[in-house]
């Protein structure tokens, strides 16, 4: 069986949230739930989270998994806010572990954090098996943009996280703490490897000038197209091109609130005294 397939497109970070469910009235999973950000004001709100609910609503689903593919690091997670609304089981990939040791010391979150991914209602093993309904879906390790990054296949069908984006934009950067180019060039190439109309769904979009957002595309084109990774470049040259491209990158706008959440499965910081969280901005630390 096919997965029937809903995206949502946040234009403010980029991201693409999917509804993926097996029929209407049926069980359904969550990839990559968006909570809206104001940075400005310090304020949360829920309209991305809020399309995906009503959608679910909409078409009498159920609700088994909220799915994410890695730790994000330009947007929080709305998983909690769906949880609470919609139940689902909270899963990402058990090398969560290892990201949340690198951040709990920058963030110094003292012994209270607990780095054991805990925080999440599961963690998926390398090539784990799982069900949405009467779908099988598979936990694929795809490393190098983060040590813990996941993709999901599902049929023909496979959410890449954050390792390709659509053919004219290339690849996701290596450059925070645990990434590696060389090691993101073989999960991509892992992923092509898969049959050449195998559909593959991206996680972000950042369309260049002349064109509107796109998140779907197929192996084939990825191998013909991609312009960091296309068929012919060598590890060695794509590991040169990500460095030389990574060192004049800007850290994303949302990199140090994002995270503080992200690796707490979408929970806010513990409030403090006066019920308030409170997210940390470590000074020249990145």
């Amino acid at each position: 069986m096919e997965p029937r397939i809903e995206a949502f497109y946040d234009t403010v970070t980029g991201t693409v949230s999917y509804v993926v469910y097996d029929r209407p009235g049926g069980r359904a999973a969550i990839i990559d739930p968006v909570l809206d950000y104001d940075a400005k004001a310090g304020r949360t709100r829920t309209r991305n989270a809020d399309r995906l609910i009503q959608f679910v609503f909409a078409h009498s689903l159920n609700v088994d998994w909220i799915l994410e593919t890695h730790a994000h690091a330009d947007h929080l997670s709305a998983a909690q806010y769906l949880k609470r609304h919609l139940d689902g089981k909270i899963a990402i990939g058990e090398r969560i572990r290892q990201v949340q040791g690198v951040f709990k010391n920058l963030f110094n979150l003292g012994d209270d954090f607990r780095e054991d991914g805990s925080q999440f209602d599961h963690l998926f093993a390398e090539n784990e098996t799982f069900q949405i309904g009467a779908l099988e879906a598979h936990a694929l390790f795809v490393p190098g943009h983060t040590p813990a990054d996941m993709a999901y296949r599902l049929g023909s069908v496979v959410f890449v996280g954050d390792t390709l984006f659509m053919p004219d934009v290339g690849t996701a950067r290596c450059d925070f703490p645990g990434g590696d180019a060389q090691t993101l060039y073989r999960s991509i190439r892992e992923l092509l490897s898969l049959p050449a109309d195998t559909r593959l769904f991206m996680c972000h979009d950042y369309p260049p000038e002349g064109r509107g957002p796109e998140w779907e595309t197929t192996v084939a084109a990825e191998r013909e197209r991609n312009i960091h990774v296309h068929d012919g470049v060598t590890e060695e040259q794509f590991v040169a091109m990500r460095q030389k491209r990574d060192a004049g990158l800007e850290m994303p706008n949302l990199i140090l609130p994002s995270i503080q959440v992200n690796i707490r499965a979408g929970n806010m910081p513990p409030p403090e005294g006066n019920g308030v969280s409170y997210l940390k901005i470590p000074l020249n630390a990145l």
